[in-house]
């Protein structure tokens, strides 16, 4: 099936001047974690997340489970601590189009991601405050509120490739955020100062 991202690719070719289309780095896959952390033992919450999860993504989420104990957190092996889903083909496709022109202008106080966001690899990692800023969950249908991380994985060599791909792909990555205040709706890992 030929990707809807076809006009972008072309253009990312170009702009990086590599001689084949498949040449030019793409994303290969999107991966959504939701951490349940002290609610694990509270079957309703994770029912709810698990449902809020689906509708997000249009696909069942997996159970990830404890590889081994850590008393810190309380967590013996075998514990639920989080849930996971991973897209590919027309679902990742349709998923990244909702997700730059739809839930990112939903998102509190956003100001665009971080080029720090990007692992050094060309993947770009995005921490969501409250699956709220999805159009596909109801506030006042769903009963838990919840973060996510999503994280878009690519054949980017490094982080220049990589932001060449999301910004062609309408991504809006900023160059810095305002020292001493947080960006909003990002991961704690993605707000480290330099």
């Amino acid at each position: 099936m030929p990707s809807q991202f076809i006009k972008e690719y072309e253009a990312l070719k170009k702009e990086l001047k590599v001689a084949n289309i498949h040449a030019a780095p793409r994303i290969t896959s999107v991966v959504v974690n939701v951490g349940v952390g002290k609610h694990r033992d509270n079957a309703p919450f994770i029912e709810a997340v698990k449902h809020d999860v689906a509708a997000i993504t249009g696909q069942k989420a997996q159970e990830r489970l404890a590889r081994k104990a850590v008393a810190g957190f309380n967590i013996r092996q075998g514990n639920l601590v989080g849930l996971r889903v991973t897209l590919r083909g027309k679902r990742m496709e349709d998923f990244v189009k909702r997700f730059v022109h739809v839930t990112l202008p939903r998102v509190r106080d956003f100001r665009g991601l971080p080029l720090t966001a990007l692992d050094g690899h060309g993947n770009l990692n995005v921490g969501l405050r409250e699956q709220l800023s999805f159009a596909e969950v109801h506030p006042e249908k769903t009963d838990a509120i919840f973060g996510l991380q999503v994280t878009f994985v690519t054949t980017a060599r490094d982080n220049t490739e990589g932001e060449a791909l999301f910004r062609v792909l309408g991504f809006p990555l900023t160059q810095e955020v305002d020292a001493g205040e947080p960006v909003p709706s990002m991961t704690r890992s993605s707000t480290k100062k330099k």
